[in-house]
């Protein structure tokens, strides 16, 4: 097996990156409309419910899942607490104090704090080229989301619920990171298979406290839709491409491309709800795509590889 993979080989890995940013940027509308009708953790267990549902039928079909190390059933358990568990309290928790746009700008925080904890915990070296795209893209996020004035949105004063997204933020980059040593001996879709499981059980344990809070009757077709697209689209399909590509390139490679998140939820925006096209979200979203491209450059300046970013791409098992 050759070391470095032919350009070719990640096209269909960054395609589903691409899908996997689409899919998470209608998840935005999934989860404000269901935060309006049922408690956060109900929501998030329910999410989970649909997803275990279906990812046992997709392991089924490639053979099973396997049976689990001590070892494994850590890593995926860790993976559960830290990926489904606390990323879902900190993302419910966040909404209902802060509005949309405010979440979204601490989420645009991801990329860099992956690249970060990689260099500086994991001494994980990271071409400078990379670092500048990263950036790039980061602020062609920040100019989507404040629609062009950043001075205004970054003068906001620090609180709860800044605080509680970016513990989200810092939950997600340790999802993207442990998944990587997660997936040496797991496929793409067994590690997010017992992580949705850990990680639904914890949050139908914190459901329990909410029971009360229930109204069967107030839930109609748009909250089972929500359920099911989050269940489905938002955690099944995209979780399992997100692997797919940290096993082919890498964390800091595919955490970029999670500044395409805001990219698609403006442009859900306008194409759904009727929301106003700005100049700066045309700008921003020229910035993002930028960035993404330079981060994930195949030049002969590019760094080597790491052993992690060498792992076969097209091995992973399969497709969802």
């Amino acid at each position: 097996m050759s070391v470095t993979a032919p350009a070719q080989a990640l096209g269909p890995i960054y395609l589903r990156l691409v899908g996997v940013a689409a899919l998470w940027g209608g998840t935005f509308i999934a989860t404000r409309v269901l935060a309006r009708m049922m408690p956060h953790l109900t929501a998030a267990t329910l999410r989970f419910v649909v997803a275990v549902a279906l990812l046992l039928v997709v392991a089924k079909r490639m053979g099973g899942l396997p049976r689990l190390t001590r070892a494994q059933a850590a890593s995926t358990f860790v993976l559960g607490f830290t990926g489904a568990f606390l990323y879902n309290v900190c993302f419910f928790g966040a909404l209902e104090l802060l509005p949309a746009s405010r979440t979204a700008l601490i989420v645009a925080l991801n990329p860099i704090v992956t690249a970060l904890v990689m260099a500086m915990v994991l001494r994980e070296r990271i071409a400078a080229i990379r670092w500048i795209g990263i950036g790039v893209a980061l602020v062609g996020s920040v100019v989507i989301i404040t629609r062009g004035d950043l001075g205004a949105a970054l003068s906001q004063s620090v609180g709860r619920g800044e605080l509680l997204m970016f513990g989200g933020v810092c939950a997600w980059a340790a999802y993207t990171i442990i998944g990587q040593y997660a997936l040496r001996e797991l496929s793409p879709v067994a590690a997010t298979t017992y992580a949705s499981m850990w990680g639904g059980l914890m949050l139908a344990i914190g459901a329990l406290f909410e029971l009360r809070e229930v109204d069967p009757g107030a839930l109609g077709w748009q909250a089972i839709a929500g359920i099911v697209y989050l269940g489905a689209f938002g955690t099944v399909i995209a979780f399992v491409w997100y692997y797919q590509a940290v096993q082919a390139i890498g964390p800091a490679r595919t955490a970029v491309f999670n500044n395409l998140v805001p990219v698609f939820a403006v442009t859900f925006g306008v194409l759904l709800l009727g929301e106003q096209l700005l100049p700066s979200m045309l700008i921003g979203g020229a910035m993002v795509i930028a960035g993404v491209m330079l981060t994930n450059r195949r030049g002969k300046s590019a760094a080597p590889r790491t052993a992690h970013e060498r792992s076969a791409t097209g091995e992973s098992g399969a497709a969802p």
